[in-house]
C-alpha cells in the first residue's frame, strides 16, 4: 500500500542532515502545539521524538522544540499546515504537504518548482488518495507476528517495512486505519511492546503508476528537488 514518499539516502547524506533536522524540529512543534509536550498523551509528538532519535538529532534540540510548541518559552508558533496537489513528471499524482511561517513564500517557491510538471487545484488530485491513519513502528525480535498484532490492535491493513529501515534483530511493520482510530490503534500497538516511529494521518494512493526505470528516476529526482525544500513537511505520491 506504502505511504509517504522518503528521500533516500537523507539521513546519510550530511549536507542535507541540517534540513532533515530542520524537518524533525518542526514536526515536533507543531505536534506538542497540538497536543501538549507529555509523550503519554500525545502520540503524534511521542513518534515524532522517536524519528528525531532515529535521526540523531541531538537531545537538546528535541527538548526545546518541545518546549516552544508547548509554549514554554517566549518564542511563538506560527506555522501553518498547507497542501498543494498535482502531477510529477509522466503523469504521477502527488500530494506535498507544508508547514510555512509565510504562505506566499511558499507558494511562489512551490509553483517554481512544479515547473516542469503540473501544479492543480485543490481537489483535483486528493480523489485518487485514500485518507488513512499510518503508524509504522519497530518490535524487538525477527518473529514478531505482525499481522496477528494488527488485527489485535484494530487496524485495518498491515505491510512488513523495508529491511534497510528496521534496526537489526527487530521487525517493523506499517499499519493502516480508519483516521478516527489513530490515536487508539498506535496506544494498542504500544501496549503490545511495539515502538512507534510515526504516527500521521496520511494519503494512500489508490493506483500506482508504472514507470520505466529510465523514467522513475526522473520523478525521483523531481520528488528529490520538492522534498528539499525547507518548507515541505510531507510528499504523497502515486508510484510503485
Amino acid at each position: 500500500m506504502g505511504a509517504q514518499w522518503k528521500h533516500a539516502g537523507r539521513i546519510q547524506n550530511s549536507s542535507k542532515r541540517g534540513a532533515l533536522f530542520s524537518k524533525l524540529a518542526k514536526e515536533i512543534i507543531v505536534a506538542a502545539k497540538a497536543g501538549g509536550a507529555q509523550l503519554d498523551g500525545n502520540s503524534r509528538l511521542r513518534s515524532a521524538v522517536e524519528a528525531a532519535k532515529k535521526a540523531s538529532l541531538p537531545r537538546e534540540n528535541i527538548e526545546r522544540a518541545i518546549k516552544r510548541g508547548a509554549g514554554l518559552d517566549d518564542e511563538p508558533v506560527i506555522y501553518e499546515l498547507v497542501t498543494y496537489e498535482g502531477f510529477a513528471l509522466h503523469k504521477v499524482p502527488i500530494i506535498v504537504e507544508c508547514l510555512t511561517d509565510n504562505k506566499n513564500r511558499t507558494a511562489a517557491d512551490i509553483r517554481s518548482l512544479f515547473r516542469k510538471a503540473q501544479l492543480g487545484n485543490p481537489g483535483s488530485v486528493a480523489w485518487m488518495f485514500d485518507r488513512m491513519g499510518v503508524i509504522e513502528g519497530t518490535h524487538v525480535g525477527k518473529d514478531i507476528d505482525f499481522e496477528g498484532a494488527a488485527i489485535e490492535a484494530g487496524a485495518q491493513n498491515v505491510e512488513a517495512l523495508e529491511a534497510s529501515e528496521v534496526p537489526a534483530g527487530q521487525t517493523g511493520a506499517r499499519f493502516f486505519c480508519d483516521t478516527t482510530d489513530l490515536d487508539t490503534v498506535t496506544k494498542a500497538l504500544i501496549a503490545q511492546g511495539w515502538v512507534t516511529t510515526m504516527t500521521e494521518l496520511s494519503y494512500i494512493a489508490k493506483n500506482n503508476s508504472e514507470l520505466s526505470d529510465e523514467q522513475k528516476k526522473e520523478v525521483t529526482d523531481f520528488l528529490e528537488a520538492i522534498d528539499d525544500h525547507d518548507d515541505v513537511h510531507r510528499i504523497y505520491v502515486g508510484l510503485k
